[in-house]
């Protein structure tokens, strides 16, 4: 895992990829290299910031140039000794054991068409000084990040945006849609960008920038596709696939370690690790007593602690009593992007931690919610199917009930009124306005309301947006038509994005078994009705996992890997939200109403709706337009 970044064709590019790859440094604290040469009438700069893994040694330093082929990669290769045996079988000899020496000499035997037989998480920058040319790839579930800027016939690319516009001079202008659409995700979607001119590299798909300033453009890999053709094909051995990727994901010169929260996910992971490393760490969290009792949270601790026992793990806990005004700045800095999801936080402080104990690699259970149909929302949208077949009098009843319902008091939340009234928000709405309501922040009218009404019209094209990528699938599986949207819009736009940042920020690799191409391709195999069994969601997995874990894991109520964000807003933010919606920069901007602010911190004080979530991210997304708006995009942490 690496941070990388570099110039083509780009004025000044030898000093702007100097700024770019110092920018990256979290990413890479074990080393850096740079690669220069010319490119038809301008130059090429490829940047990179090592964290060493695999190979230690100097064989494994980057940029790696052989033979005229210069590659800045980042991420890792499960795959790798079956490429190298192969590419060594046609004479290829190799001078270290690094996967991206694999890497650099598999694109010189198969450009790319060796792009579908990666197995890993990658985006890199290859250069050929032959040609001139210069390819930008990136992994095809979009697990590792890679953001480009184009002006004219030049190109400046980075593993994050914060570097893109740092070295830009404050020119780039916030794009008011990417905005929008993070308020009602709380994270961008991953065809938009936070900033108008640059983009991201979409998952399974390649760039490439020519001399004479042709760019070329192709996907070699598409989810949707590999979703149609899986549910055509036999039924997987789960367990097995899952096992095998998980000893893939292994693979390491250093430690490797497991995030351990006592759910089904990372239970199964761990317990599977360690029957290939015997004695491995996991590190699990839990709050603050008064914090966990007032957000009403499961006790997770003690399930992790019986898999620790049962399976010999070197458990680590963690307490999270977090500076949460200290920590927000920072964590709004190093996400790139206005996300407002606090299980970044908890991701940041494990993979600290760990770091600190001198772990750099962990094992996430991150993924298995979406591909196998595991979230609340997954089962909620299938009762809403049945509830609207109940009659219309006892409906209207249900609804009056519940909207009377308090969600907290001074002293407790209630979660299960809180699910109540998300559930009826969405019940009775068709099929894909159901799903997007079931797990974004407002509906087509509450958003309306809290923006400034000249975005009206682009509202409608986040809104829009999100119901082109839900219809665009061959299947006729309800429950599987959910788990490939999220796999193709929640878990690159969210999961993976702040899972790759908040680990970085703590330069640390954070693995994801679940997110792998034949992992995935196994799960769309398996038919929703196995997804979804009477109210148990993630069936299939439940059964490949009750082999290896106690049942008690295994069929314990799905736990949550977030924060007691109620009780954060009501006493350590309170004064920051006063702040942000009375004469916040986002307010005075015009781009949020005050009043819609204001009725919304006064409702959710009253305890008659939860906005915690809503609130938490308008703050992160304040944090993120200030750091924006004023040019700076400088680290909070690092003094002038």
């Amino acid at each position: 895992m690496c941070g990388i970044a570099g110039t083509y064709r780009w004025p000044d590019g030898n000093v702007v990829t100097d700024k770019l790859t110092d920018i990256l440094a979290h990413r890479g604290p074990d080393g850096a290299g740079r690669y220069s040469h010319p490119a038809g009438d301008g130059e090429v700069h490829l940047g990179h910031r090592r964290l060493a893994i695999v190979d230690l040694t100097e064989t494994g330093a980057q940029p790696m140039v052989s033979d005229g082929l210069a590659l800045s990669y980042n991420g890792e290769l499960y795959n790798a000794p079956e490429l190298r045996a192969e590419l060594a079988a046609s004479g290829v000899r190799f001078r270290g054991t690094s996967d991206t020496e694999v890497l650099l000499e598999a694109w010189r035997r198969w450009g790319t068409d060796c792009l579908p037989r990666l197995r890993g998480m990658f985006a890199f920058a290859v250069f050929d000084e032959r040609t001139g040319d210069l390819v930008l790839a990136r992994d095809q579930l979009g697990i590792k990040p890679l953001f480009l800027l184009r002006r004219g016939g030049g190109l400046v690319f980075a593993s994050e945006l914060k570097a893109l516009a740092a070295v830009t001079g404050g020119s780039l202008r916030v794009d008011d849609a990417a905005l929008v659409a993070s308020l009602l995700y709380y994270w961008v979607p991953d065809s938009r960008c936070a900033y108008r001119e640059a983009e991201k590299l979409p998952p399974g798909s390649w760039l490439r920038c020519r001399p004479d300033g042709r760019v070329e453009r192709a996907r070699y890999w598409n989810l949707k596709d590999v979703a149609a053709e899986a549910r055509d094909g036999g039924q997987p051995d789960l367990a097995a696939v899952v096992e095998e990727s998980t000893r893939r994901h292994l693979l390491s010169d250093v430690p490797v370690a497991t995030f351990l929260s006592g759910g089904l996910d990372s239970s199964y992971l761990t317990a599977l690790a360690a029957r290939h490393q015997p004695g491995i760490s996991a590190y699990t969290i839990g709050f603050r007593a008064e914090d966990a009792r007032f957000e009403a949270m499961p006790d997770d601790l003690r399930y992790a602690r019986q898999v620790a026992e049962r399976f010999g793990v070197d458990l680590h806990e963690i307490e999270i009593a977090p500076r949460v005004l200290d920590l927000l700045p920072r964590m709004t800095y190093h996400l790139d992007e206005p996300i407002g999801d606090p299980a970044a936080i908890n991701t940041f402080l494990i993979c600290e931690a760990a770091r600190e104990a001198g772990v750099k690699v962990m094992l996430s259970g991150m993924g298995a919610d979406e591909l196998f149909a595991g979230y609340r929302k997954h089962l909620a949208n299938l009762i809403a199917l049945r509830y609207q077949r109940v009659p219309r009098p006892l409906r209207r009843a249900a609804h009056a009930t519940v909207d009377r319902l308090p969600v907290a008091t001074a002293r407790r939340g209630y979660r299960s009124v809180r699910f109540a009234k998300r559930f009826l928000s969405f019940a009775e709405l068709p099929e894909e306005t159901a799903f997007r309501r079931s797990y974004t922040m407002y509906d087509r009218g509450e958003l309306l309301d809290l923006l400034d009404p000249d975005l009206a019209g682009t509202v409608e094209d986040v809104l829009g947006e999100h119901a082109d990528v839900y219809g665009d699938n061959d299947l006729d599986d309800f429950v599987n038509r959910m788990c490939l949207a999220d796999a193709r819009m929640f878990l690159p736009g969210l999961n993976l994005t702040y899972t790759d940042r908040s680990s970085m920020a703590a330069s640390t690799e954070v693995r994801v078994p679940y997110v792998d191409v034949e992992v995935v391709r196994a799960a769309f195999a398996v038919p929703g009705d196995r997804k979804i069994v009477k109210r148990q969601g993630k069936a299939v997995l439940k059964e490949a996992a009750a082999s290896v874990l106690p049942r008690e894991i295994v069929y314990r109520p799905k736990g949550l890997f977030s924060a007691p964000l109620r009780a954060w807003m009501s006493r350590d933010l309170a004064p920051l939200v006063r702040e942000v919606v009375h004469d916040g920069e986002l307010v005075r901007s015009g781009f949020l109403r005050r009043d819609a602010l204001r009725r919304m911190v006064a409702e959710d004080a009253a305890g008659r709706r939860d906005y915690s979530k809503h609130l938490w991210h308008v703050l992160t997304l304040e944090y993120w337009y200030r750091g924006a708006t004023s040019g700076s995009g400088r680290n909070p942490h690092v003094t002038a």
